[in-house]
This record gives structure tokens, sequence and C-alpha cells, in this order.
């Protein structure tokens, strides 16, 4: 690769249905969404391609998806868009929708594709009524063949759960994929040219060196998580903001573009409720409308 890539990183899209009230939608995502397909249109080259990290709606129902496509056709971007499922993504919504699927709507959504030098390789961490992320039987397996092809290319990973930072709570494994598949994962990786790992899920801007390569997460556009009051809980702030990544032959910066905010809170709760609250959420029915 001898000139820059540049390509954009979404995530916690949380695009809601406009027919259907939704208490668990905190802010206009739908708005917030509108406004940052105007702002990467006025970037100066455009971006190669989108990559959107899982939490694409906020209760994966057909028509939320449906807004989401309405939403990337009316901004007349030219680009390969590449999603990946989040906790709040259904595959038997997503699948119809987006792609035009309707056999196999339950198996995970991996895939890859090779765009301006660049090999992306997107996981489906998502696990059905569940917060935290995990991989299926097989999806290993997928990832281990897939990273073998186009070896000289520098890998970009996209996925809804970034690989776990710390192993010894289990009360924190919500947050991030599963101890098991982040150990599972770091030695599939170990050696291969992955120059960054590319997710969400946890709502605030964050880049961590994970066993040598930059694992990013974007705060997303749903809402913001307060970092100051992590000691007690979640706090979710107005906030929202996405990334512009560009790939060149000493490697992988990201530049993170905020949207303006007040900064207002929209919802809070205690690390006390958190277990109950997880709970009620692996235990409700999935939205299927």
């Amino acid at each position: 690769m001898s000139e820059p890539v540049t390509f954009i990183h979404l995530t916690d899209l949380h695009v809601g249905n406009p027919a259907v009230p939704d208490d668990h939608l905190y802010s206009d995502t739908t708005t917030t969404l509108r406004a940052i397909l105007a702002d990467i249109k006025t970037l100066v080259p455009q971006p190669k391609f989108i990559v959107a990290s899982g939490d694409l709606t906020n209760r994966g129902d057909a028509g939320s998806y449906e807004n989401l496509k309405s939403l990337i056709a009316e901004s007349g971007l030219d680009m390969p868009i590449l999603y990946a499922l989040g906790n709040h993504d259904r595959r038997d919504g997503f699948y119809p929708v987006m792609l035009g699927r309707t056999d196999n709507v339950d198996a995970p959504y991996d895939h890859a594709e090779v765009i301006a030098g660049v090999h992306v390789i997107t996981l489906d961490s998502s696990v059905p009524n569940k917060v935290g992320g995990a991989f299926e039987p097989g999806q290993l397996d997928w990832l281990r063949a897939e990273i073998e092809n186009h070896a000289e290319l520098p890998k970009l990973l996209v996925m809804h759960h970034a690989p776990a930072l710390d192993t010894h709570d289990p009360g924190m494994e919500w947050e991030s994929l599963s101890y098991v598949d982040t150990e599972a994962l770091r030695q599939l990786v170990a050696g291969k040219n992955v120059i960054g790992i590319l997710s969400g899920h946890i709502h605030y801007d964050r880049v961590s060196n994970w066993y040598g390569i930059p694992a990013v997460v974007g705060i997303g556009q749903h809402a913001a998580t307060d970092v100051l009051w992590l000691h007690e809980g979640l706090r979710m702030l107005e906030g929202a903001a996405f990334a512009i990544g560009t790939v060149r032959p000493s490697g992988l910066s990201i530049t993170f573009a905020p949207q303006p905010a007040t900064r207002r809170e929209l919802h809070s709760f205690s690390f006390s409720g958190m277990a109950e609250m997880l709970k009620k959420y692996e235990a409700a029915p999935a939205a299927a409308e």
C-alpha cells in the first residue's frame, strides 16, 4: 500500500422505527444519523468505505431496518457500507430488509471484503437475548480460514463487542466479548497482519493496545456513557460521534469527530441494579415486528 486509505467507523446507530414508540430510545437517532451522513459527504477525499459495528437499530424490527435503509439511500453516499450485528439487532429483521435474504436467517452474519487494499473481516458477536458477546460454533473456524486469505494485506476486524481487556471480574463480562472467546481470538490473531479491531457497545470512545493490536471502540450516536461516573454505574449523556480511520504503510490512525451536544443526562442506573437489568433484558420477548 503506497497511498493512505480513509474509511469511516460508525457504531451503535440505534435507529428506531418511527411508527413504534420506544421508551428505551433516549435520543433522536434518526436525526443524528442523518447529520453524520451529511458530514461524511463533505469529506475530501471521500472515504473508500464505511463500517458500522453493530446495534444498527434499537429494537431489531423490520420497520427500524427500513428506516435505516431509507436514511442511507437518502444520504446519496456512494461507497460500500459493511455492517456488523450487535445485541440490539435481530438477524431475522436484518437479513430480509438489508440483504433481501429470507433463508437461514438465524445464522451469524460473518463476511469479508477487500476494499482499496484493506482486508475487512466482519464477525457477528451478537448472542440472541444476551447483552454480552460471544461466538457460535464454527465462527472462529471461519475466521481462521479467512485470515489466511490475502496474507499480504492489512486486516481490520469489525465486531460489536470488543475483546475483553480484563478477565478477572465475571460480573463485567456483559460489556465485552466473552472471556473464553477473547482468549481464543488472541491466540488466533497472534502474528497475523491485523492492524485494528473496530467495535462499539459501551458507548464511549476508547483506544486500547490489545496484545499489540489497536482495539478501537466508538461512542456511537444513541447516548454517551459518562466515564467519570463508571465507579457508580452507567450514566448516559447526550452525545454522539463517528470516527475517521486512515490506513497508511505505518499503520492505523483514528480521528474522532464529535457531534454538538449539551452532555445533559438522558438515563442512569447503578451497578447494584445491573444484575436485575440483565435478567430482565434476557427474559424479555424479542421484538419481531
